[in-house]
């Protein structure tokens, strides 16, 4: 059994409380009750009730393979959902709400923002030195 480094815990505490924010905030920002969230979501086949969509809201049981149809019900994106962006519409994260590596503290918005490990640098590929006769009739070849 494996134990779950606390950093990403806190990550993952932070972004479900954040998700179960915007959900509320976004609904109510386009004059919309639960009801009619519900019937948008059962029109791109998500059958869920008024109690789920309220328990999401207040941070139970969210389904992370629900969050497309959400952002679809509420005209919204993923970015804007997960607090990466504060424009519904973009699909591009905000400097500074993206957890710095090796960093802790309040983000953007005043939360805790949880440390996140520096990712490991990637050794370039160099591509292969082709050996070999050069044909000087091959375009390019420069011979």
């Amino acid at each position: 059994m494996s134990v779950e480094p606390r950093a990403a815990r806190d990550l993952g505490a932070h972004r479900h409380l954040v998700v179960s924010e915007r959900l509320r905030e976004r609904r109510r920002d386009l004059g919309l009750t639960q009801k009619e969230v519900v019937s948008r979501l059962r029109r791109i086949g998500v059958d869920t009730t008024n109690k789920a969509l309220s328990s999401l809201e207040h941070g139970a049981g969210l389904d992370v393979a629900k969050l497309p149809e959400l952002a679809a019900a509420l005209e919204c994106t993923l970015t804007y959902l997960l607090g990466l962006t504060d424009d519904p519409g973009s699909w591009q994260p905000d400097p500074g709400h993206w957890p710095q590596p090796g960093r802790s503290g309040p983000g953007r918005d005043g939360r805790h923002v949880p440390t996140v490990r520096q990712p490991r640098a990637v050794t370039p590929v160099r591509p292969p030195r082709i050996l070999g006769p050069v044909n000087p009739d091959w375009p390019g070849s420069g011979a």
